[in-house]
């Protein structure tokens, strides 16, 4: 039954998380809520991790996901059941893709995806956002607006949006490394 789930949950994100591993956080989130497989917190920590390191998020969280709830079997049912969508949409739009190439109804289609490829991906950004920089279940037991604010990650972040904007051109693997290492240090 979990081999099924897993192959479900990850499939209906690989199919419509259209965009890339960005777009499929709103759905990895879904799935946190709705299963234990992995928790908002741990979705959190593989964003960071996924970001510092090789393979796309969705990939990362769906075999982690998989693991985590059925071993090496369930790691694999969930990795191949995220990208078979899109396999599959590749063999079928390659294959009617010479007919149709100088459609402008296909044009228009294709055009038309990219107002919702860009609104996914901007609402993962907020979704990571938030989840950085605000702590919302404390503030929810608590009812203090100094829980909810986590000091530390925004004056961090804040720090590292000065230095992009005021020190020259710096290549972004140095700010990846020092962004790990202070999320290491700091727990963050």
């Amino acid at each position: 039954m979990v081999y099924l789930q897993l192959f479900l949950e990850f499939f209906k994100t690989g199919l419509f998380a259209i965009g890339g591993g960005l777009a499929t956080l709103p759905f990895l989130k879904q799935i946190a809520l709705r299963h234990t497989w992995y928790s908002v917190s741990q979705l959190t920590d593989m964003i960071a991790v996924s970001e510092s390191t090789p393979g796309p998020i969705g990939i990362n969280m769906s075999t982690y996901a998989g693991f985590h709830a059925a071993g090496v079997p369930g790691a694999i049912v969930s990795t191949l059941s995220l990208v078979l969508p899109s396999y599959l949409i590749i063999l079928i739009v390659s294959h009617f893709m010479e007919k149709f190439k100088d459609s402008p109804l296909v044009n228009h289609v294709f055009y038309g995806i990219r107002p919702a490829t860009a609104g996914l991906i901007a609402g993962a950004m907020f979704e990571v956002f938030l989840m950085s920089l605000f702590d919302i279940s404390a503030f929810q037991t608590s009812g203090s607006v100094m829980d909810l604010i986590r000091i530390l990650p925004i004056v961090v972040y804040l720090a590292a949006l000065l230095c992009v904007i005021k020190l020259p051109k710096i290549h972004p693997i140095i700010f990846i490394i020092i962004g790990a290492v202070l999320g290491i240090v700091l727990e963050l």
